[in-house]
Order: structure tokens, then sequence, then C-alpha cells
């Protein structure tokens, strides 16, 4: 087992030129599933890589500049470029989000950082609201002892009013649930330009966050693929 305070710092500063930041990690426990690390046995360990708000957006426009403009998935492929670098500079193995069979990460997430679910489902950060994401992860064949979280706050549950559930035009997220095909067709109808220009109006309501919020462009861009692809 290493120290984890100091491979922490050492993996955020080569994130950090990126605009990727680390998100917490865990030692697996040794009951429990663990994919394969760099060696194919069950990593012992995980390390989450991800951004809080924009952070991220210019390095990874620079990067598409001398890309193909028809780039399938382009910020998908940036981020295992950068996190794979990353990966090999420390012996560990990357994965992503997107990686099929899919791997869990958001109950690894809530158990790196101590977060919970907001009503969109989007994990609520106690300072970044819901302006942020999981971009990847690192696995690693060693126990590396990152520090566990402090118990956060679910803002959540002191919101009055629920801004977060009343903003979009056709209800979609409900205590139902997420209505899928409501917000598909709208977002990809005529009258679903706002959302397309810029962004949820439901997680654009959410009062918490609010100076990690995406600029306009990067809401679109995610809007985009999410209509293109769904």
């Amino acid at each position: 087992m290493t120290d984890g305070d100091d491979v922490a710092r050492r993996i955020s500063a080569a994130l950090a030129p990126h605009g990727l930041i680390l998100r917490g990690g865990f030692d697996f426990n040794d009951s429990e599933f663990a994919p394969p690390g760099p060696s194919g046995l069950p990593a012992k360990s995980v390390v989450l890589v991800g951004n809080a708000g924009a952070g991220y957006w210019r390095h990874f426009q620079a990067w598409r500049e001398s890309r193909p403009g028809d780039l399938e998935n382009p910020l998908d492929t940036w981020c295992r470029v950068i996190i794979g670098t990353v990966a090999e500079k420390f012996g560990a193995r990357a994965v992503s989000p997107s990686d099929k069979p899919y791997l869990p990460f958001q109950q690894w997430a809530m158990r790196a950082e101590g977060l919970k679910p907001s009503p969109l489902g989007i994990l609520m950060h106690p300072e970044y609201g819901l302006w942020h994401a999981y971009r990847g992860a690192l696995l690693f064949d060693a126990g590396i002892a990152i520090p566990a979280p402090d118990k956060q706050n679910h803002l959540c549950d002191a919101c009055v009013g629920k801004p977060c559930m009343k903003a979009c035009p056709v209800a979609a997220y409900s205590e139902a649930g997420f209505a899928y095909d409501d917000c598909l067709g709208h977002v990809r109808g005529e009258n679903g330009a706002p959302c397309r220009d810029r962004g949820c109006l439901d997680r654009n309501a959410c009062p918490y966050g609010t100076a990690y919020r995406y600029p306009a462009e990067i809401q679109a861009f995610h809007m985009a693929a999410f209509a293109r692809v769904c």
C-alpha cells in the first residue's frame, strides 16, 4: 500500500494541465467485485477523474481543432487519450464510463466523494452543485489508501420548492422518474430551441453551484450529443 495523499497530489498535478481533476478514490474490499487492474488481476484500488465547471473545455477545444470535424464522440475520445496517458505514467489501467460492459461509475463516485443523487439523477456536490462530471478512472494493482471523504450535507434535502423539477416544459423529471421519450422529443422538436441552445432547463434551475455552471456553448454541445445519439 502506498501513501494515498502523495499519489493523489501527483495524479492531480498530471491532470491539471488538461483542466481535469482527481475526484476521489478508494480501495476495494476483498469481498467485492473489482474490475481487472493493469496486471489483469482484480484491481485493488480505483481513482476517479473528472471535471468541475468548464476548466477542461479550452483544452478539449484546442485538441479538437487538429482532429477531423466529423470525429465521432470527440469528448469521450479526448478523455480516453488524456486519462490513458496519465494511467500509463502511474502504472494504472484507464477505464471510461462508456466502456462495455458498463462499470458502476455512479456507485464509485458516491463512495469516493460521499455524494447523493439529485432529483435529476446527477450527483449533487456541496461546492459544484450539478456542474461536474466523471470522465474516467484509474485502476491500480495495489491499494493506495486515498483518504475517505468527509461527511457531506446533501443540499437537495434542504432545498425548498425543488425548482429543478418545475422548469422543464414537458415535465421530463418527476417523482415517477425521467420521461426519456418526452425529453428527447421536445429537444428534437420545433419548441426545443431553448434546451438545445442553453441546456436542460431543469438543471439550470438548480440554485447550487452556479459559479461552476457550464457556459451555453458547453451545454449546447452536450445537448446536441443527447439529441443525436439517443
